[in-house]
């Protein structure tokens, strides 16, 4: 059982997490899954069927609140929750102006998490390497997808939320991403920054239904075939490193509803700025995966 202070851990988690699922190309998923809460988090979304809503609409509120684990989920929630609300406008700036400095550090979170997965395979033959190249072949072609331009009906905005959302726990596939490729994440960036109700609201009820139906079958997936599952999820990671490379070049531009051109398909290239920097930062991201496998353990 955990106290007071326990609960405040698993929000700071959750504010680490909100962190990274900002950012194109990292998982909050991955996060969760570094900082020793993954599996609790799976089987506590997964906990919110129908027996247990039962429960709540019956007036029976302590029962469902013990039955869905309500105090981990609300704590990691409200971590998440202020961690988006407040770092949307730093990291989408940072992202804007120092987008090398940026992507460096958490390429070397990536790294990092990548051999924190695989630590957990306790059994590799050719079908956990075969999953992990399947892994990776999946992740680098996801990546390499160019962002699309898409409606902003609610519909769609649903949808966003959706598919989003299940790629949020997925370690490695980052929900953002899927945003951009989706071509709503400056979209929803923007609801963020600016409180728009009816498209965060509508958002939220599509990550709600993702989020529940997908925690099954990651479940299952993971308590049948932890060691295929985890190969798989390995892979994902390391083929996520494709897109959070630092250094790259823009092949073909569009302009947004703003009028302003940004950046629609980008090719990686060698290391040509802020080289030195960019290392040290790779450094500071694998160290801070490795403090926290150490801090987990504790």
């Amino acid at each position: 059982m955990r106290n007071m202070a326990g609960y405040g851990l698993v929000a700071l988690k959750g504010v680490a997490m909100g962190a990274a699922d900002v950012v194109p190309g990292v998982s909050g998923g991955t996060i969760a899954f570094i900082s020793g809460i993954y599996d609790e988090l799976i089987d506590s979304i997964k906990s919110i069927n129908i027996a247990n809503l039962k429960l709540l609409f019956t007036g029976k509120f302590g029962a469902f609140w013990k039955a869905v684990n309500g105090n981990f989920l609300l704590s990691l929630i409200l971590g998440i929750g202020l961690s988006i609300f407040s770092l949307a406008r730093v990291i989408t700036m940072l992202l804007r102006d120092y987008p090398v400095l940026v992507f460096a550090f958490f390429f070397g979170l990536i790294v990092a998490s990548a051999w924190f997965v695989s630590k957990d395979i306790r059994q590799w033959n050719w079908k956990t390497l075969l999953g992990m190249a399947v892994g990776i072949v999946l992740a680098v072609w996801v990546t390499s997808v160019t962002a699309a331009h898409t409606p902003e009906a609610l519909w769609f905005v649903f949808l966003c939320g959706f598919v989003a959302i299940c790629a949020m726990i997925l370690p490695g596939i980052s929900g953002s991403f899927i945003l951009l490729l989706m071509g709503k994440y400056e979209f929803i960036m923007e609801a963020v920054k600016n409180l728009d109700v009816a498209v965060l609201g509508v958002f939220a009820v599509g990550a709600v239904v993702g989020i529940t139906s997908f925690a099954r079958l990651l479940s299952y997936a993971l308590r049948k075939f932890r060691a295929l599952t985890l190969a798989v999820l390995t892979g994902f990671i390391i083929g996520s490193l494709n897109k959070v490379w630092p250094w790259k070049e823009t092949v073909q531009t569009y302009v947004d509803s703003h009028g302003i051109e940004k950046p629609l398909l980008e090719t990686n290239v060698m290391p040509d700025a802020f080289v030195w920097q960019a290392v040290l930062l790779m450094l500071a991201g694998f160290f801070l995966v490795w403090g926290l496998e150490k801090l987990s353990r504790r």
